[in-house]
């Protein structure tokens, strides 16, 4: 029996974050407000697309894989729905502080991710690294209420977002011409 190859998943949820964390990150930046457009592509590409990334990465038997594009995909769902219940009165909006939690827990996560990467390539170790950091800075920025470390914040989002879609374009590319177009950096055994 022939043995089934499967695409390899990671690009689509990469760019799924990667797109929707750039655009998100350019609103904290302050270069436009927080508008239907982010909310669409938080919902669609950032949460459903990563969310069916990850079920391929399962299909795939990558448990870091699955682990990783589920849990932002939801992420991304769950920002959605913060963000969007008390503009329709489905709920009382959250305050700066609950908000800092939120984003305090998801760095803790990131970072415990983070530890999982480094037998990984730098490329990967960057993304995850970036956005702990960028959920700290977004905590820092609700605890303090601090507009210069919402911009801070903004920028590093940005740099994160773009570390992912090129990684994202890396793989495809990569894969596409079967050797190293775009330098990933993965690590010596």
């Amino acid at each position: 029996m022939a043995e089934e190859k499967l695409a390899n998943p990671a690009p689509l949820g990469l760019l799924g974050f990667g797109m929707t964390t750039v655009l998100l990150n350019l609103h904290n930046a302050g270069l436009y407000e927080l508008n239907s457009m982010i909310l669409a592509m938080g919902l669609v590409y950032g949460g459903f697309a990563q969310i069916i990334a990850g079920a391929m990465e399962y299909k795939k038997g990558n448990t870091f894989g699955t682990v990783a594009f589920s849990s932002y995909g939801l992420f991304w769902l769950s920002l959605v729905f913060l963000l969007f219940f008390p503009k329709v009165n489905l709920a009382a909006a959250t305050t700066p502080y609950a908000l800092a939690w939120y984003f305090v827990v998801w760095g803790v996560f990131t970072l415990c991710m983070f530890f999982s990467t480094l037998n990984k390539n730098a490329a990967v170790q960057f993304v995850f690294f970036s956005l702990a950091t960028l959920f700290f800075l977004l905590a820092i920025r609700d605890f303090t209420g601090s507009a210069l470390i919402g911009k801070i914040a903004g920028w590093e989002g940005v740099v994160c977002g773009a570390s992912a879609i090129y990684l994202a374009i890396a793989e495809i590319t990569n894969e596409t011409y079967g050797k190293e177009i775009l330098p990933i950096y993965p690590v010596k055994k």
